[in-house]
């Protein structure tokens, strides 16, 4: 029995351990297989329903917190409750028009043929009421701050008139899209710069903007050590391009800003009257750059129209992309004037595209045909090339400015046969653009100044122009001297200003060859027109940023305390 007993014991062990065995590999996976499946099942039975429980859950316990920060202070968070307030409003308005689109069609046909009858007429009464309105504020406001304003809008009147004396079909201009981008510019700018409600709110997204710009610091101090201010430029403005770009195909990722572009272009596409194509580029145009936009549209490039082409370009010319948007912030050009001429641009751009070459054929492309946005590849291209586009800015900054030097450096030599060694590309550019900066509401004392920087923004790039810009700022905020050696040192705030707005775009050389690689990349079959259209689309470019300069001119006046 003493010899049996461990024998017995040992095999009862054994024999434990492999029914143990048995249970773990065999029994105990197949009652987990059958679980789970039991639990596929009841979830897609039940989908829908677990669907709501769920959002229901996150969106109460959002609202509960919403409610308790404005209840702890109100003020405090107010931004919070007014972008609640904005979700809420444009998740019920997306339910309504998937779910009842054929209901409210039809409750506005009745209207929507009544104005479709009558609005040849109508269209002469709103296009009166809009100019005699102008013309009264203008009138009013005149009395009131002065006729310096006056000057803006005439440059603005100037411009047009050009516009539509080297259009490419002056009489085939369809006026709806030239004074509806006008009007929607007029009325951003009264709301953004002259009421108190519209310049607090832009005022608040500049600051957010400009704050939120500033976590790039933490990344550059990592890698580039605690001095990395020492090389502002490369260590500073340029690691905030990569961060920008990077929050860009992000946002791209989660489908807000192919959210937000289709709201813009929609309201663009309405007010405007211009293609789907042409509003959906010009609205991407606000947030990405210029050759990330014609993605979204890439499948119906082959099938747009000459002008609708001409329109695409236009607005990547008369804009510039948010990646770069924080790179001027950083060298203390005004984030809310910065923001307020992008949006501004948009409208524009359609308004002078629209005017200098006008539709004359039919669009195959419209909202029938069923627009879609080629979403990802616009996403995977702006998260790809931030690198490349760091690497570009960089190169043409070293580029442009060597080249720069070279050039004072011979003109100051010509200059000298004929005792005038001052003469170098600035001041050249300053006496061609003088008279359009003039035209735009700057003051003549400082049009000299600002042709300048017009003649570095369109000869080089916008870089060079803002980098000059932010200097000229940064000698009116230390003070001193106007003027050293007979040479200006500053401008007034509101030069300032216009030159903000009338810099604020891509309308330069360097990048008039980068639309036509691009958009012939992607667009082979519209090669010949690409390369036709592409300098009329910078002219056109430029020309809209001198239109949104005046606007913003005409709307500053003088004095007005919420934009100065």
């Amino acid at each position: 029995l003493n010899i049996t007993l461990p024998l017995w014991t040992g095999n009862v062990r054994h024999c434990f351990r492999d029914l143990t065995f048995l249970f773990f590999v065999n029994f105990f996976p197949r009652l987990l297989e059958k679980k789970y499946d039991e639990v596929c099942e009841f979830c897609k039975k039940h989908k829908t329903r677990i669907y709501f429980v769920v959002y229901g859950i996150l969106i109460t316990a959002y609202l509960a917190v919403v409610i308790a920060a404005c209840s702890l202070n109100f003020q405090r968070a107010l931004p919070l409750f007014v972008v609640t307030v904005l979700a809420i409003f444009f998740i019920c308005w997306d339910f309504l028009i998937a779910k009842y689109e054929d209901r409210i069609a039809a409750l506005f046909s009745p209207g929507d043929r009544y104005l479709k009858k009558q609005w040849f007429w109508l269209k002469w009464v709103l296009c009166a009421a809009l100019i005699i309105t102008i013309i009264c504020w203008l009138i009013f406001d005149t009395t009131k701050q002065g006729s310096r304003q006056l000057i803006s809008f005439g440059g603005l009147v100037m411009y047009v008139l050009l516009m539509l004396i080297f259009s490419k079909y002056p009489t085939r201009v369809a006026w709806r899209p030239v004074f509806s981008g006008i009007g929607m510019q007029f009325i951003l700018g009264v709301l953004i710069l002259r009421t108190k409600v519209g310049f607090d709110v832009f005022n608040w997204l500049g600051i957010q903007i400009q704050t939120f710009l500033e976590y790039s610091d933490t990344g550059a101090k990592f890698v580039f050590g605690d001095k990395y201010t020492d090389h502002f430029f490369a260590f500073k403005v340029l690691p905030i391009v990569v961060f920008f770009s990077t929050v860009m195909s992000m946002l791209y990722h989660v489908g807000f800003m192919q959210w937000l572009i289709g709201k813009v272009g929609w309201i663009m596409h309405i007010f405007m009257g211009t293609t789907p194509v042409e509003s959906l580029v010009a609205a991407s145009n606000i947030f990405v750059g210029q050759t990330e936009s014609p993605l979204l549209v890439r499948p119906y490039l082959p099938y747009i129209t000459k002008s609708e082409l001409h329109a695409v370009m236009t607005a990547g010319f008369s804009t510039i992309a948010g990646s770069v948007l924080g790179a001027y912030i950083s060298f203390g050009v005004s984030s809310s004037h910065l923001l307020t001429a992008s949006v501004m641009s948009a409208p524009a751009s359609l308004a002078a595209s629209k005017l200098f070459w006008p539709e004359t054929e039919k669009p195959l492309v419209t909202l029938k045909s069923g627009l879609q946005m080629n979403l990802l590849e616009a996403a995977s291209q702006g998260a790809s090339t931030s690198v490349g586009l760091v690497a570009n800015i960089a190169v043409n900054v070293i580029s442009f400015l060597a080249l720069l030097s070279f050039l004072d450096s011979g003109l100051s030599w010509v200059g000298n046969l004929f005792d005038y060694p001052q003469l170098n590309f600035e001041n050249i550019c300053a006496y061609v653009f003088m008279p359009f900066s003039f035209m735009m509401g700057v003051d003549w004392e400082d049009s000299f100044i600002v042709g300048g920087l017009l003649g570095y923004k369109t000869f080089f790039n916008e870089f060079v122009a803002y980098e000059r810009l932010s200097k000229l700022i940064q000698n009116r905020e230390k003070g001193g001297s106007m003027y050293i050696n007979g040479v200006k040192q500053y401008m007034t705030v509101r030069s300032e200003v216009i030159a903000t707005y009338a810099l604020c775009g891509f309308a330069n050389f360097g990048s008039l060859g980068l639309v036509i690689g691009g958009l012939t990349s992607i667009a082979p079959s519209k090669k010949k027109e690409i390369a036709d259209g592409a300098f009329r689309a910078m002219i056109a470019g430029t020309a809209a940023c001198f239109m949104t300069a005046c606007v913003a001119g005409t709307v500053l006046g003088l004095g007005v305390p919420y934009s100065l």
